[in-house]
């Protein structure tokens, strides 16, 4: 072959090469990268290979291909019967980088249920970073050693309080009741029983002993899970804090009722709270439902209570108070006996 074909080859190459690069650039994707890897541990556990820069890996357990929506990798997974995980990096403006992998755990007994399967998530992307969030929680409980954690889903983290991040609708009452008391927020938009379970065991529960732990979680389960799994997982998670620290006292909240007029779901969450209750005095639990108190005389939702028949709005939250601050107080007495 002459030097000059060689040349014009070479040339043709570079020529390809840019226009891939240009085309990567315009579009926002990022070039083809070698395949996520999954690997098992001693331990059984899986490890996966790292995302490429410029992206995270992320993960699901339901059986659907991982999104922005999916959570991030964080620590090693464990994946029980009936489980496959799936794993693929994404970039950070949601475009998936290379191929999806999957590892299917091997046929050992009964399914578990999914509010039983600890799992990170990244559902409310657009409000919050729930990854970021997790990382300042860690670090505040340890350095604050809170005497009262509340923990739970968007309910629990649009009302205010550190660490701060998201949506804040009742910061004027948080500061008002928690005044003078050391309390931190562990509440997380569209958190499951699942992902609490996985917070609980990656980080945020490590060497600290709050005196009381406000509980309220299970409403993102209602339209997934049956109301007997939504309560063992309520279980677990009270499980794992008497776990990780045997003093503390858990002020377990019913549900809070949800939707304008009462209707079926209204009716499942009835059901879980009666299943729950069943926890009182279980690992040191003390169960108070206060649903009943944003309610209409027919059973009807205000818009002045909760701004979407969900969240509470700054009224809302006064109300909240109002009905445990005297149930808290109480633990918070009982806790400080003990010391």
């Amino acid at each position: 072959m002459t030097s000059s074909i060689l040349r014009r080859l070479r040339l043709a190459s570079l020529i390809v090469l840019v226009a891939l690069a240009e085309a990567s650039a315009q579009t926002g994707t990022t070039p083809p990268t070698t395949p996520a890897s999954i690997t098992v541990r001693p331990d059984g556990r899986l490890d996966v290979s790292a995302a490429p820069a410029g992206a995270v890996m992320r993960y699901t357990l339901d059986g659907t291909d991982p999104t922005r929506d999916a959570g991030e990798w964080l620590a090693p997974v464990r994946v029980p019967p009936g489980y496959t995980v799936k794993a693929r990096a994404v970039a950070a403006d949601g475009t998936p980088v290379g191929e999806v992998a999957t590892w299917s755990a091997p046929p050992a007994g009964a399914r578990p249920p999914s509010t039983l399967v600890p799992v990170t998530q990244n559902r409310d992307w657009r409000v919050y970073d729930w990854t970021a969030r997790h990382r300042d929680a860690s670090e505040l409980m340890r350095s604050r050693q809170p005497d009262i954690v509340m923990l739970g889903d968007s309910i629990t983290h649009f009302w205010g309080g550190e660490p701060i991040g998201g949506r804040r609708t009742g910061v004027e009452e948080w500061d008002r009741f928690f005044a003078g008391r050391s309390v931190v927020n562990l509440g997380y938009g569209w958190d499951r029983t699942e992902n609490v379970l996985w917070r609980l065991e990656n980080g945020e529960f490590e060497g600290v002993t709050p005196k009381v732990v406000v509980l309220m979680i299970g409403t993102n389960n209602i339209t997934l899970n049956t109301p007997e799994e939504i309560a063992a997982g309520v279980g677990a998670i009270c499980a794992s804090i008497h776990q990780r620290s045997r003093s503390t006292k858990i002020l377990l909240l019913g549900i809070f009722p949800r939707g304008q007029k009462p209707d079926a779901t209204r009716a499942k969450v009835d059901e879980v709270n009666r299943l729950i209750a069943k926890l009182d005095e279980q690992y040191y639990v003390t169960f108070l439902d206060i649903g009943a108190k944003f309610l209409e005389p027919d059973g009807s939702i205000s818009v002045d209570v909760m701004y979407d028949y969900l969240h509470p709005s700054a009224k809302g939250y006064g109300i909240w108070t109002a009905a445990m601050g005297p149930v808290l107080d109480r633990l918070l007495a009982r806790a400080i006996k003990l010391d």
